[in-house]
């Protein structure tokens, strides 16, 4: 039992990392050349892309809305330097929070509502939802069929996930082994508890979150399943040593042809780190801005645009070598 608990606890730390504190200088975000805001909206679980304790949006009702998905152990304010990225294309965005430690269906279901509402109080058309890790598996269900009231207006909907685990984290295989459960007399079940939550059972390869992950509602007009090539990728470095790798999902576990066998699907892969593909405080997401360019998510970048964009990245990012690096 000691094994399996420190087995458990090396894949939690490792698939989530550590919780970054809040910053006051992360409250707030530029808008870029966003429209003007024409609504204020309190919904529950949605906010700006930020760790602002205020969470009322602020938005165009008429323009499409990117709602963005953090992982576990993220926030909003993971996301406020994507949030930028698209505010400087003119494009809106809110970001879903939840308990990480929440069974992932409660938090599907949870934002599904959240999306619902938002498209009953603006009307806005497409409404993208944006998932990465964890938040991918949330993003995915909550576009299934839930048992939720029919929405008071359904607006187009599209689909993005970012390296979700599609197939089952390996790493918790243990927590999957149901004939274990009696000869543990119940303590592995309950260990598993213990250290995820309530997600423990969804996140597992024998859970039915995964062997059946049902079918897109038909408002979704497409989906975007991004796989990221972890291989040989670090996260912290120094003095040429890494001392931290950004392995965290294999190409195996975010494969389940049950998820990408929709005709509304397209796979794209990216050879990326787990947190570099979505960027942190220090690395910009470059290579995620090229591809959702090329796939249409966000709008592509004004040649007589492209200096001051990259000066933008540099300074959300604080690395000072975006300088001279243009997406492509």
């Amino acid at each position: 039992m000691r094994i399996f608990l420190a087995t458990v606890l090396i894949f939690t730390l490792s698939a989530c990392g550590t919780r970054a504190p809040r910053e006051a200088a992360y409250y707030e975000m530029d808008r870029g050349n966003l429209p003007a805001a024409n609504v204020t909206l309190n919904i529950p679980g949605l906010g700006p892309c930020t760790d602002n304790p205020d969470r009322t949006l602020r938005l165009d009702a008429a323009q499409p809305i990117n709602v963005l998905v953090h992982g576990c152990f993220g926030s909003s304010g993971e996301f406020r330097g994507l949030a930028q990225v698209l505010a400087f294309h003119g494009q809106q965005t809110a970001c879903f929070t939840y308990d990480d430690r929440d069974s992932l269906t409660h938090s599907a279901t949870d934002l599904r509502s959240a999306v619902d509402q938002l498209a009953a109080q603006t009307h806005a058309t497409p409404i993208t939802v944006i998932g990465h890790s964890q938040g991918a598996l949330i993003s995915r269900k909550s576009l299934t069929e839930l048992p939720l009231a029919p929405p008071q207006h359904q607006s187009e909907l599209r689909l993005v996930t970012i390296s979700g685990p599609f197939d089952g984290i390996a790493s918790a295989e243990t927590c999957g082994k149901k004939w274990l459960y009696p000869l543990t007399l119940g303590l592995l079940p309950a260990s598993c508890y213990v250290v995820t939550g309530a997600k423990w059972s969804d996140i597992t390869y024998s859970s039915r979150f995964i062997r059946e992950p049902g079918m897109l509602i038909p408002q979704v007009s497409s989906y975007l399943k991004i796989d990221t090539d972890e291989r040989d990728s670090c996260r912290r470095e120094e003095n040429g040593r890494c001392l931290e790798n950004d392995d965290v999902f294999s190409l195996a576990e975010q494969h389940n042809p049950l998820v990408e066998n929709d005709a509304r699907a397209k796979r794209v892969e990216v050879k990326a780190g787990h947190v570099e593909i979505v960027g942190n405080k220090r690395v910009a997401p470059t290579k995620l801005i090229a591809t959702l360019q090329q796939q249409g998510v966000i709008r592509a970048t004004a040649p007589d645009r492209l200096s001051a964009f990259n000066l933008l990245l540099a300074r959300i990012y604080q690395d000072e070598g975006l300088k001279d690096r243009t997406p492509r």
